[in-house]
């Protein structure tokens, strides 16, 4: 998102953030109306463009959302859907993008007081790695001419009881509404948005054995002081690194793996 968009999400998840402050909203109920709401929304591509028509006035978009949403949604939902219709958006879709970011983070908040974010955060890259590495199931899950019932169901059998409520739960959105993005990418986003509950960085940790805990909490500490902000350690074994560790934090790559030191190595003898 950019210009007025970004300002408006902005403004969006300082109202989010205000609300579920509030232990009396019921987040995951809050969750359910949000992305119902941004489903509506994604149909009705003609509704949307109205309600971030930017020649209305944001009170008149406003008051054409109440009406509509009228009992389908509970007075948290209405009041955030109506306060985010009153911005400015520089596109239709990017209203929906972040009706969507605020239903999964009210799911998110709901682990958060439960005392559960870091299962779900961990529950989120673990199926992450179960997808990329079995493409039949990939294929299953991602299959335009399988219906929505039979995806659920499979997720039902693969997460159902063998998880937090959470992750089936947002798991089970995400390949219900992909949304025009890779089961990938949205698990990559879910993720991201989850560690950001606690403002905290993702590192994506590969070494070639597990590490022990001793391990763990020395390198965390080590990333938090070089990063200055609270590490969540996602943890992967691939033993073609040989040794070390790689890790990865967004676009930023540091590799102490034997393998990537015999490679610099070999690239030296060959220069």
């Amino acid at each position: 998102m950019n210009g007025a968009s970004r300002e408006a999400l902005a403004s969006a998840r300082e109202r989010f953030d205000a609300l579920t402050d509030n232990t009396s909203v019921d987040a995951a109920k809050l969750a359910e109306e949000l992305a119902a709401v941004t489903a509506l929304l994604d149909r009705e591509v003609s509704l949307r463009r109205v309600l971030t028509d930017p020649a209305q006035a944001g009170e008149a978009r406003a008051e054409l959302a109440g009406r509509l949403l009228g009992s389908r949604v509970g007075g948290p939902a209405a009041d955030l859907v109506t306060g985010m219709v009153r911005s400015r958006w520089s596109r239709s879709r990017d209203l929906t993008d972040a009706l969507e970011e605020l239903a999964y983070s009210a799911d998110l908040v709901a682990a958060q007081r439960a005392g559960q974010l870091d299962d779900v955060e961990d529950e989120l890259f673990r199926f992450g790695r179960i997808v990329s590495s079995n493409p039949e199931l990939r294929r299953a899950l991602t299959d335009r001419n399988a219906t929505v019932a039979a995806k659920t169901d499979l997720l039902h059998t693969l997460l159902g009881g063998r998880g937090n409520p959470v992750t089936e739960r947002v798991v089970i959105r995400l390949v219900a509404q992909p949304r025009g993005r890779s089961l990938e990418a949205g698990l990559d986003a879910l993720s991201k948005l989850a560690a950001s509950r606690r403002d905290r960085m993702v590192a994506v940790v590969t070494s070639a054995v597990p590490l022990s805990e001793g391990q763990r909490q020395r390198l965390g500490a080590s990333l938090a002081q070089l990063y200055g902000r609270q590490i969540h350690l996602n943890l992967d074994v691939d033993p073609e690194v040989l040794g070390g560790v790689q890790v990865r934090i967004g676009d930023e790559v540091i590799n102490g793996t034997i393998a990537d030191r015999l490679d610099e190595a070999a690239r030296r003898m060959a220069g």
